[in-house]
């Protein structure tokens, strides 16, 4: 639902929000390391002053006493208060990657103040942050897992290929089995098959909202939807009027509402858009530009989209600029207590509240 560069930049948000996927398979054959790491370096109180406001955005620029000067971390929130940091390397110029170890950090106030966490492998090489509510799980070179299900303060480590089940079992109770694209539903940490798949050939997602199950995907590039109202012991299967698609995913807005994002087969063009009200209904987007990055559902039946063109919303049958402070490279994505993420390569914005009234917040950390 979070996961900043995230993820190695931004493309793997791209990908998990066209594919509908979690972190996925991690395929790295390198050595094994799995020897505990020494404890980082004790970095001091963070040092940070009153937030700032610049063009209507409250600034939350706080500084970190590290001893060396780091390149921007890793951000990860899961709601509008909580969040994970994770510096990485440093500036090149400075030191060398070796001197640099990885540190660790969580914030519950939006980021206008930071506590430094024991990392639980801070010399190793390409080391990565997800964080879903509840669970925070890092992954670092060659196939070790550390998760954490009590905010950082202890982690569980695992090898494999694939994320552990807790993380896995994080994402939701109905979710796609990646290994065998199977929808399944996760009871603790153990998974199973639903009693009777979607029918649908290529499932893309699956979501669970007001008592139904959506699952969305495609059959030749056609776009299908199916509905169970039973927990997957039977489903209605409705096929949908578009072009041909190359990704259809199932989404939930703020509201509880189900909507649908299809886009099309090069993934750069403006998508085809759905919400569910008893049937699906299309939603027109009239002046709409020709190219899209990323959409988040609004509520009301709304969505918000990003791409070259900047920020609009698609509301009753138009698209319209919004006069919010994200540029054409931030990309949109939506906590679950209904906080709008832009995220760009250096920064991180937050915003909550009605669409014509969101408080913005630009988080910047720095360790020096």
């Amino acid at each position: 639902m979070a996961g900043q560069g995230l993820r190695t930049g931004l493309t793997l948000l791209l990908v998990a929000l066209l594919a509908g996927c979690s972190i996925g398979d991690v395929r790295r054959r390198p050595p094994d390391r799995t020897t505990a790491s020494p404890r980082p370096p004790q970095t001091g109180p963070p040092q940070s002053g009153p937030p700032s406001h610049q063009e209507g955005v409250e600034v939350r620029h706080v500084r970190l006493t590290a001893g060396r000067r780091y390149d921007p971390p890793m951000i990860e929130f899961v709601t509008a208060e909580r969040g994970f940091a994770q510096f990485s390397g440093c500036a090149a110029a400075s030191t060398t990657e070796r001197s640099c170890p990885a540190l660790l950090y969580s914030t519950v106030d939006g980021g206008r103040t930071w506590r430094p966490l024991r990392h639980p492998h801070p010399d190793a090489a390409n080391p990565q942050l997800y964080a879903v509510p509840g669970t925070l799980a890092l992954f670092v070179d060659p196939r070790d897992w550390y998760t954490s299900t009590d905010g950082g303060v202890t982690f569980a480590h695992s090898l494999g290929d694939r994320a552990p089940a807790a993380w896995r079992a994080a994402q939701g109770r109905f979710q796609l089995d990646e290994a065998t694209g199977r929808a399944v539903r996760w009871q603790g940490r153990r998974m199973t098959p639903l009693p009777v798949q979607p029918p649908v050939p290529d499932l893309h997602g699956l979501v669970e909202a007001r008592g139904l199950l959506v699952a969305a995907g495609l059959d030749g590039g056609k776009p299908y939807a199916a509905i169970s109202p039973d927990g997957g012991r039977s489903w209605q299967r409705t096929a949908l009027p578009a072009p041909a698609l190359g990704a259809l995913q199932p989404m939930v807005g703020p509201d509880g509402e189900v909507r649908l994002v299809g886009w099309p087969p090069d993934r750069t063009g403006f998508p085809t858009l759905w919400r569910y009200l008893d049937r699906w209904i299309p939603l027109p987007a009239e002046g709409h530009p020709a190219r899209a990055l990323s959409v988040v559902p609004l509520t009301t039946g709304r969505f918000a989209v990003s791409g070259p063109a900047g920020v609009g919303v698609v509301a009753d049958g138009r698209y319209d600029r919004l006069d919010w402070p994200l540029g054409p490279e931030h990309y949109l994505s939506l906590l679950d207590d209904g906080t709008v993420v832009g995220r760009a390569p250096a920064e991180v914005l937050l915003a909550s509240g009605p669409v014509g009234g969101r408080h913005w917040v630009r988080v910047v950390l720095e360790a020096t």
